[in-house]
């Protein structure tokens, strides 16, 4: 029963509680036309969010309302597990009070993006819940979301027949493209990235991600990632090649702020109109890469971990490069006659295919 009085409906007309609980910066991006698009659709939403990276930054900037709840214990298993234990636990407390809130109106389904403490949650207090996710190697996090979530949404590169060890057999919900053709669907580029960070147009500029250090299947030293880096210093001195270094941690900002010819933003910025402006892109992790795929901007990957499905789909069709030495980069003016033609998706597709275990 939705919202504790009505009946479900394929059309959303029934008005629904739904929670979201977001863990990590690019999550935000992932689920802030989800939530526009449940609110307009007469939905209460609930936001819940881990402090790590810029998760919380990204919330205030977006202006969503959200509740902050626990943060990131550390790369290592155990301490991982530590974190599974006691923010879960905390996200129970936070739901049974909220019913309160709510007049005793329990939430109809919970939603995360790869997030094992909503998953535990919600399987604790009875509640259906929804995960989503684009890389399918990341076995600790899957083998718990997986088997708890009652639906499994992933791009549809990603052959079911890899989840299915998960224990996402019969729960997978494919979707077309990639993830961020769908939330970047609005986007129109804002120039005022480029002023707020003393970027002159004029001149190349390379927008580069830092490696997931704290990822369990990121763990090892990316050495073509420090090449990276020394060839861009030089470049910034020799030939005028900006570059924009966005760090994933608190740790990594302090270390990148220390090296001269870098811009390093201290806050969470607009870097999707960056990515948009920018000549090129070097990611070691994957959301980036993403994004520039979708915004039309050429891109390097210097991932060091086993791709995923969705890379590998995009690498063969020549739309991501893997970088396998610095000599491949090309540091100059990107040619504007040479644009790709963006690919615009719904949201609301997203939305269906999350809200599947309650609309049936």
């Amino acid at each position: 029963m939705l919202g504790g009085s009505c009946k479900q409906t394929a059309t959303f007309q029934c008005p629904m509680r739904v929670w979201i609980d977001l863990t990590n910066s690019p999550h935000v991006l992932v689920m802030r036309p989800v939530i526009e698009a449940l609110r307009a659709d007469g939905h209460e939403v609930r936001v819940t969010a881990r402090d790590f990276a810029q998760t919380l930054q990204l919330l205030e900037r977006f202006g969503i309302d959200h509740t902050a709840i626990g943060h990131h214990r550390g790369e290592h298993l155990l301490a991982k597990g530590t974190g599974l234990v006691s923010r879960s636990t905390a996200l129970v407390r936070w739901a049974r009070r909220d019913r309160r809130r709510a007049g005793g109106q329990r939430f109809d389904i919970a939603l995360g993006h790869g997030s094992n403490d909503v998953s535990v949650a919600a399987r604790l207090l009875g509640i259906p819940c929804s995960t989503t996710f684009d890389y399918e190697w990341a076995a600790v996090q899957h083998h718990v979301n997986c088997r708890l979530a009652q639906a499994v949404v992933v791009p549809d590169a990603i052959p079911p027949q890899r989840l299915e060890r998960y224990g996402a057999r019969g729960k997978v919900r494919g979707y077309e493209g990639l993830k961020e053709e769908y939330y970047l669907a609005d986007l129109e580029p804002d120039p005022a990235v480029l002023e707020q960070l003393e970027i002159d147009r004029a001149r190349p500029l390379v927008v580069v991600r830092t490696p997931p250090e704290v990822s369990l299947y990121h763990r090892f030293e990316n050495d073509l990632f420090a090449d990276v880096l020394a060839r861009l210093r030089e470049t910034g001195a020799s030939e005028g090649v900006q570059s924009v270094v966005l760090p994933r941690t608190a740790e990594q900002r302090a270390q990148l702020s220390a090296v001269p010819g870098f811009t390093v933003p201290q806050r969470a910025i607009d870097a999707q109109s960056l990515i948009a402006y920018a000549d090129l892109v070097i990611s070691a992790g994957g959301t980036m890469n993403r994004e520039a795929v979708a915004l039309g901007t050429p891109v390097y990957t210097t991932f060091e971990g086993r791709l995923g499905a969705v890379d590998e789909r995009l690498i063969a069709e020549g739309r991501l490069r893997k970088l396998g030495a610095v000599g491949q980069l090309d540091l100059t003016k990107r040619d504007p006659s040479a644009a790709v033609a963006r690919v615009r998706r719904d949201p609301r597709k997203l939305v269906a295919l999350l809200l599947s275990p309650v609309l049936g």
